[in-house]
C-alpha cells in the first residue's frame, strides 16, 4: 500500500523567487511569464492572482532568523498557487517545477514570521534594500535586543490571527507599603467563535481607601476614565481576581499584557491573590498555541521598536507619549491597564518592526545601528520648546540696554 509523502509547507525568500527561480526553469519560454507575474507593479495590482480581498497592495511576510536578521518572504502556498495559475491561464505549457528544496524555509528555520503589506511597487522595490541595511546594522548586536525583536514580531504575528485573549492588568499599591494593594484594573480583547469581545474594569479595595498616595505618585483611584469603578471588600477581592483569571481560559490561549511585568506578577502570585497561573510562560511559542498562559511586556516591545538592547524600560507615560497615545489620570489601575493594551495594539497592528520604526522616526537611527536617536523634548515632556535652541540672554545687560533706549 502506497503512503503519500507529507506535504511540507513553509516560506521562500523573495530574492530567491525574484532573482533565481525563473533562470533555473528548464523551459526558457516559461521564464518571461514567471518574471512578469512577480514584477513589483504587478504584485500590488488588484487583479493579481495573489490579491487578498480587503487589502490594498500585496501581502507578503517578514521572517526573522535566530541571528535576529530578517528576510522578505513569500509563503509556499503563494508560490504554489502561481505555478498552477500560470498554467491554467495558458501562460506556461506545463506546470513549472518548484524552486529547489534548499530554498524552502520551514518554521524550524525561523524564530518568527509576520505578515506585511506593500501598497505600491516602489514600496516593495525599496523593501529589500531597507531590510539588507537593517541586517548589516544588526550584526554583532547584543542578545537583549535580538530577544526583544523576536518578541515584537511574534506578537505581531499572533495578534493578526485574532485568536485567544489579550488581557492587560495593573495593580496599584500604597506607596509606603507596596504589599498593600489598593486597586486592580484590566482591559481585554478576545475572540469567541470568531466574534470579538472587549471589556474593561476597575476595582478599588474598600478597606484600602484610607491609604492614599501623594508623596511619590498621584492618587487617581477615583478618576477611572472607562466606566464605573467597583468597590470590593478585601475578603472577596482574592476570590474575585482568581475567578476572573480562570475565566480567561475560555478564549483559548491567554496573553497577559503588562508594562514592566515583574511587580504585577508578584502580586498575582502573592498570598493576597494566589492567581491560577499554572504553566505561566515568559517565552512565546513558535506558533500560535491552542492553550496556555503567556506574558507579553509592552516595555520590551517598545524597547525593540526603539532599537534598545540595554534592557532599559521606559515608563508607561513616556511610552504612550512617544506612540502618540493621549493619556489621562495615570496611576489609576484601570486607566493604566487600558493604556497598556492600547500601546500593545498600536505596535502589534503596525507594520513590521524596522518599517514601523522608520515610519515613526524617519532617518533617526544614526549610523551603524538601529537605535532611535530621540530628541530632548521627546525624552522629557517638561522640556521647553526653546531650551537649547535660543542663545542664553544676559538679563541685566538686556535691562541696561532698554534703559539707555528709554
Amino acid at each position: 500500500m502506497a503512503i503519500d509523502a507529507p506535504v511540507v509547507t513553509g516560506y521562500y525568500r523573495y530574492t530567491d523567487i525574484w532573482f533565481e527561480w525563473a533562470s533555473a526553469l528548464p523551459n526558457p519560454d516559461d521564464r518571461a511569464p514567471l518574471k512578469a507575474i512577480f514584477a513589483h507593479d504587478a504584485l500590488v495590482h488588484s487583479d493579481h492572482p495573489l490579491h487578498v480581498d480587503g487589502i490594498v497592495g500585496v501581502q507578503m511576510y517578514i521572517g526573522t532568523f535566530p541571528t535576529g536578521e530578517a528576510r522578505l518572504l513569500f509563503s509556499s502556498r503563494q508560490v504554489d498557487y502561481i505555478r498552477y495559475w500560470l498554467h491554467v491561464m495558458g501562460l506556461t505549457k506545463e506546470i513549472i517545477p518548484l524552486p529547489y528544496s534548499d530554498c524552502l524555509l520551514t518554521e524550524s528555520n525561523l524564530r518568527s514570521v509576520s505578515p506585511v503589506v506593500y501598497r505600491d511597487g516602489s514600496a516593495l522595490h525599496d523593501a529589500n534594500k531597507q531590510i539588507d541595511k537593517n541586517n548589516k546594522r544588526l550584526k554583532g548586536s547584543n542578545p537583549t535586543l535580538k530577544h526583544r525583536r523576536h518578541i515584537f514580531e511574534r506578537v505581531r504575528s499572533f495578534w493578526s490571527e485574532k485568536k485567544g485573549v489579550w488581557c492587560s492588568m495593573d495593580f496599584e499599591a500604597w506607596e509606603l507599603d507596596h504589599t498593600l494593594i489598593t486597586e486592580f484594573g484590566w482591559s481585554l480583547v478576545g475572540w469567541k467563535s470568531g466574534n470579538v469581545v472587549e471589556t474593561n474594569g476597575h476595582i478599588i479595595i474598600d478597606e484600602a481607601r484610607k491609604y492614599t498616595n501623594s508623596k511619590y505618585v498621584p492618587d487617581n483611584r477615583n478618576h477611572y476614565n472607562f466606566g464605573e469603578s467597583e468597590l470590593v471588600k478585601k475578603a472577596s477581592f482574592k476570590k474575585r481576581i482568581q475567578t476572573f483569571i480562570a475565566s480567561l481560559s475560555e478564549y483559548g490561549p491567554v496573553f497577559l499584557v503588562f508594562h514592566d511585568n515583574s511587580q504585577d506578577i508578584k502580586y498575582l502570585k502573592s498570598a493576597a491573590i494566589e492567581a491560577p497561573l499554572d504553566g505561566l510562560s515568559h517565552i512565546l511559542p513558535d506558533m500560535m498555541p491552542n492553550e496556555g498562559i503567556f506574558v507579553v511586556d509592552t516595555s520590551d516591545l517598545f524597547g525593540a521598536l526603539l532599537g534598545e538592547g540595554s534592557g532599559e524600560r521606559r515608563s508607561l507615560e513616556k511610552t504612550c507619549r512617544l506612540l502618540q497615545i493621549n493619556t489621562e489620570y495615570l496611576h489609576n489601575a484601570g486607566n493604566d491597564a487600558h493604556y497598556t493594551l492600547l500601546a500593545m495594539k498600536e505596535m502589534a497592528e503596525g507594520d513590521p518592526l524596522d518599517i514601523q520604526r522608520e515610519q515613526r522616526w524617519p532617518n533617526r537611527t544614526g549610523t551603524g545601528g538601529v537605535q532611535v536617536q530621540l530628541k530632548a523634548w521627546e525624552e522629557d515632556s517638561d522640556y521647553s520648546d526653546e531650551e537649547g535652541i535660543l542663545p542664553a540672554v544676559d538679563i541685566d545687560a538686556a535691562k541696561g540696554g532698554m534703559d539707555e533706549d528709554l
